[in-house]
């Protein structure tokens, strides 16, 4: 019989995109890697993408449980959720969260940044400094730079200070991430819109005192993702929906930004396009490995515009 994984989404460890997936039954610490890619390109000119991967959806799909501890009752989780968990393992989640204000203790050290996605589509964000720009690959910031650094609540306060005075949100949806990352402006067009806010956000009255604040040097990820070889290969064709059972995900890796997975794809025409998989949608599915050449069989839509998608509501 074929062995059976379960993905724990993409890791950015070092930098580099991989596959996690959880360790299994008995295991100790974490769970294999799977590379997306072939490495960072020599002379940092970005990661070298094109690997082809495949697999197959098996059974149903069930909550992932909480901090490695499974879900008491294996409930069932909706194909279509980003989380992977069942509304008590949710809870118990959210009750020792930075995101959900239920970490104020926290003793450690944060970093305050701004992130760019597209022209106009800048947030703010607070990431524990010991993480260094993680943070910013596993949301698919194209662009972004460190604004200050010191306690968290210094830091939630300034990122309330700075979404009032820049009027920047503190989060930006994936949906819109999407519309934009085939067709971008240049590095420099990029590292300006930065530059220009990061300037706003540092003369601004009422900034904490305990926080440090950072020199602007603006770190561009664009290579990091290989976004080139979306404009390359045409730009997104449609986003995977959900899974379902005996579906298939399969294709060559052209790209990977924050938790997406860009595939291109051959149809049933030969004609290659490119689908994005939210590596989200994987947690909780059994998966086997599949044919490379399988395609995509799981419900696929299409791509929304910009005009047509807002700011993510909610906390996660």
């Amino acid at each position: 019989m074929e062995r059976q994984w379960r993905s724990a989404g993409v890791s950015w460890a070092g930098g580099v995109p991989g596959l996690r997936w959880e360790p299994g039954v008995g295991s100790t610490g974490a769970g294999p890697v799977s590379p997306l890619s072939y490495g960072a390109v020599a002379g940092g000119g970005g990661t070298a993408y094109g690997r082809e991967i495949g697999f197959r959806v098996v059974g149903e799909r069930r909550c992932v449980g909480v901090r490695a501890n499974p879900c008491p009752y294996a409930a069932a989780v909706a194909g279509r959720a980003t989380q992977a968990q069942c509304a008590d393992c949710a809870r118990l989640d959210r009750s020792r969260s930075v995101a959900a204000d239920t970490m104020a203790d926290d003793p450690r050290p944060y970093a305050v940044y701004l992130a760019w996605f597209g022209p106009g589509m800048v947030k703010v964000g607070i990431t524990r400094e010991d993480r260094g720009p993680a943070r910013l690959l596993e949301q698919g910031a194209v662009a972004f730079s460190w604004l200050g650094r010191g306690p968290l609540m210094a830091a939630r306060r300034c990122e309330e200070l700075l979404r009032a005075g820049l009027g920047v949100p503190d989060r930006i949806s994936y949906a819109k991430k999407r519309a934009v990352r085939a067709a971008l402006p240049g590095a420099e067009e990029r590292a300006a819109e930065v530059r220009e806010l990061h300037a706003r956000a540092v003369g601004l009255a009422g900034w904490p005192e305990a926080l440090g604040v950072v020199g602007c040097d603006v770190v561009d990820h664009a290579g990091v993702f290989g976004l080139e070889g979306l404009v390359g290969a045409g730009g997104v064709a449609g986003v995977v929906r959900e899974l379902v059972g005996g579906g298939t995900v399969a294709g060559r890796v052209v790209a990977v930004a924050g938790p997406d997975l860009h595939l291109e794809v051959v149809g049933a025409s030969g004609a290659a396009g490119v689908v994005v998989v939210d590596s989200r949608l994987l947690a909780g599915w059994g998966l086997e490995r599949g044919d490379v050449g399988g395609g995509v069989t799981v419900p696929v839509k299409g791509v929304e515009k910009e005009r047509d998608v807002g700011v993510q509501e909610g906390l996660f």
